[in-house]
């Protein structure tokens, strides 16, 4: 069963290094890609073109229409006076109406605009998700990455301890004990490395579902870099912001003047509406004694309408529209609240991951001093191999957890700006170079 394992596990670099394309993605191509294929920005950039032409529909009910009308009948007349009949009778018309007073049309011109300004912050919010989402896609991609790496330093490290265990349990300075350690440590680093490569092609494709494209080898982050804090650095700025610009909070905004101005549009149905209204026509056989008769009017006049009584309609539906608009109002509060928190969540985990890497980064010197020692010590015979492997374990998790920790930060930073209303391709141009071309043997 051993020696099976071994063949498998020599087989997987080979078959997963074939498997890789040649060339390398950072993270701004990433997010390219996913302009053009994220199917969530496109619905909203669709409902925008609709919307955008709502503002074309109510701006048409202030402006005048015209239209045209005719009609062609065959006409059979009987009368005592006169013997019957039958002709046909045409009659042609153009008919003009302007309004002059209808404040419910204004009003519904306006609505239709700032309904345009709420799907253009969907939008801008849509896109800014979309960047979260790269990000987090991306990183999660390296972080499989980095536990494939680490099982397979691991199981390298294993395996020479498990060949120096073999060697000094022939010379007999070793017992067969130190042996079966580092065989079941090496038959247990096999099995994690397929359930790492399977994490990690599934990444993968979450990736490739955002890009549209094939996961090409992705850009790693640099060796040695700092990563900064939060600017500004106090956590009221943050949530101030976020209370005050963030997408969601600006939606909420639009929402509750829309339904503001949807009171007055209910209440002008009790004003009366005043248009200018016009046609010319022409008719043939219009009389019913004679045949051949040609007529053509000309009308021009004022059209008033006062609504007097409407069963109670308008002021329910004026009633409807307070509530509505209560409710528009207390959904802006919500988001206001959820924005703050969530800016302050996001602001404590970038500290709290910042912190994080810190002690990592102290954990991996001490890390690797603990290990040299336990090396030095297995050579002059006061250490044994399972102190060893436990060292070595420690270290290359410890690698691992740091690696994952600054992506954690970096993901983090792009949130806390989304949540604040400020990210955007800078932000994320910002982190892409932090990334370089991997190089060769680091995979």
């Amino acid at each position: 069963m051993g020696s099976t394992l071994r063949r498998l596990a020599a087989a997987l670099p080979f078959a997963v290094a074939c498997a890789q394309p040649a060339h390398s993605t950072d993270l701004r191509q990433a997010f390219h890609d996913a302009l053009a294929n994220d199917a969530a920005l496109q619905s909203v950039r669709a409902q925008l073109a609709a919307t955008r032409e709502r503002v074309t529909q109510a701006r048409s009910g202030m402006l005048p229409g015209v239209s045209a009308a005719g009609s062609l009948n065959r006409q059979m007349v009987d009368t005592n006076v006169s013997a019957s009949r039958e002709f046909n009778a045409q009659s042609y018309s153009i008919n003009l109406s302007y309004p002059i007073y209808r404040l419910q049309n204004i009003e519904a011109y306006e609505q239709s605009k700032l309904s345009v300004v709420l799907i253009e912050a969907q939008e801008a919010q849509a896109q800014q998700d979309l960047i979260l989402r790269v990000a987090q896609a991306y990183f999660d991609v390296l972080a499989a990455q980095d536990n494939v790496a680490t099982i397979r330093s691991q199981k390298r490290a294993i395996t020479e301890q498990l060949a120096s265990a073999k060697r000094n349990f022939e010379v007999g300075t070793a017992t067969i004990t130190d042996q079966q350690e580092a065989q079941a440590r090496f038959d247990l680093s096999v099995a994690q490395e397929f359930v790492a490569l399977n994490d990690m092609e599934v990444k993968r494709a979450a990736l490739a579902q955002l890009t549209g494209k094939q996961v090409a080898e992705l850009n790693t982050l640099r060796q040695g870099l700092t990563l900064q804090a939060p600017q500004p650095p106090r956590e009221s700025d943050w949530t101030a912001g976020a209370r005050d610009s963030s997408f969601g909070v600006r939606q909420a905004k639009l929402s509750a003047e829309i339904a503001a101005r949807e009171i007055d549009r209910q209440r002008y149905a009790h004003r009366p509406t005043l248009d200018l209204t016009g046609s010319i026509g022409h008719s043939r056989n219009a009389g019913s004694s004679s045949v051949g008769v040609h007529s053509t009017a000309t009308v021009i006049g004022l059209q008033f309408n006062m609504p007097l009584y409407t069963g109670g309609a308008i002021d329910a539906r004026v009633r409807e529209a307070l509530a509505l608009r209560d409710k528009a109002a207390f959904d802006l509060e919500s988001a206001r609240r959820l924005a703050e928190q969530g800016a302050r969540q996001a602001f404590l985990g970038v500290n709290s991951g910042l912190a994080q890497v810190t002690a990592l980064e102290a954990a991996e010197k001490s890390s690797q001093l603990a290990l040299d020692s336990n090396l030095l010590g297995y050579q002059v015979g006061v250490r044994i191999n399972i102190d060893v492997l436990n060292a070595q374990q420690q270290l290359f998790t410890t690698r691992r957890d740091l690696a994952k920790a600054r992506y954690d930060v970096l993901v983090s930073g792009l949130r806390l700006k989304g949540l604040a209303g400020a990210l955007g391709e800078d932000d994320l141009q910002a982190v892409n170079a932090l990334l370089e071309t991997p190089r060769a043997g680091t995979r």
